[in-house]
């Protein structure tokens, strides 16, 4: 596979709390196709700030493939995981590319609420970008996938997700997660400090609340008219949040 450049230009890790890429980032692999994937500025940022080479980072949310690619670069060892086999698929087309100093990726289709094929204390990273309910639907009928889901059942299923996140993550390493909340009938539901009080009822210490802009939502035509006219302000932000074990 060609790679047009391996690193991003002039790069440097962010020093605060708001976080702003405009330019999503399209080094190595990375694009922006599979809907709702995250700027690979924001795994680079965690993985190089709460990890080291050689170690091994969980993403159970893999989706596009964005953390596998980073972890790769870098030289960090990843297990990606999803419910959905398209995803899969896409990511092994992601990762087929050789690099110096490459981490080792594996590669399983499986719920993020049951690792069970995850030693306990055994991970020293978990970097991940779960979907987000009833918002953008991955699949139609698949068990087990959150963006099918309504909030109230978002909400219940993920809490083995953030039990078993505490389970095999070694004591005193991190967990970041990417979240966002919704509207409905004009009003904001807000599913991130839900998730939050989840991850936190499972024993994670919140170490980071980190805003992130988002660039690319949906702020002309009909949302921007009826924003205006319904009296509800675009959602254009997420939540990242960082927990310690």
């Amino acid at each position: 596979m060609t790679i047009r450049k391996w690193e991003p230009d002039n790069f440097e890790l962010e020093t605060n709390t708001v976080w702003s890429f405009p330019d999503r980032g399209n080094w190595a692999t990375h694009d922006a196709k599979w809907r709702g994937n995250w700027s690979p500025y924001i795994p680079r940022n965690i993985l190089l700030r709460y990890s080291g080479e050689g170690d091994w980072v969980l993403d159970q949310f893999v989706g596009g493939g964005t953390t596998l690619v980073e972890a790769k670069l870098l030289n960090r060892n990843i297990i990606g995981i999803d419910v959905n086999p398209d995803a899969l698929n896409r990511c092994k087309a992601k990762i087929d590319f050789e690099c110096p100093n490459a981490g080792t990726v594996k590669l399983y289709q499986n719920s993020a609420g049951n690792l069970s094929f995850i030693e306990a204390n055994s991970i020293d990273l978990i970097c991940t970008h779960p979907p987000y309910a009833d918002i953008i639907h991955y699949s139609e009928d698949i068990e087990g996938d959150l963006s099918l889901m309504s909030v109230r059942d978002f909400l219940g299923a993920m809490k083995p997700v953030a039990e078993e996140c505490y389970r095999v993550l070694k004591k005193g390493k991190f967990c970041a997660v990417l979240m966002g909340d919704t509207r409905k009938k004009g009003c904001v539901i807000p599913m991130s400090f839900d998730v939050m009080k989840i991850f936190e009822a499972a024993g994670f210490v919140t170490k980071e609340i980190i805003i992130k802009e988002q660039h690319n939502c949906k702020a002309t035509g009909y949302w921007k008219t009826n924003s205006i006219k319904h009296n509800f302000l675009l959602l254009a932000h997420e939540y990242l949040f960082v927990f310690r074990k």
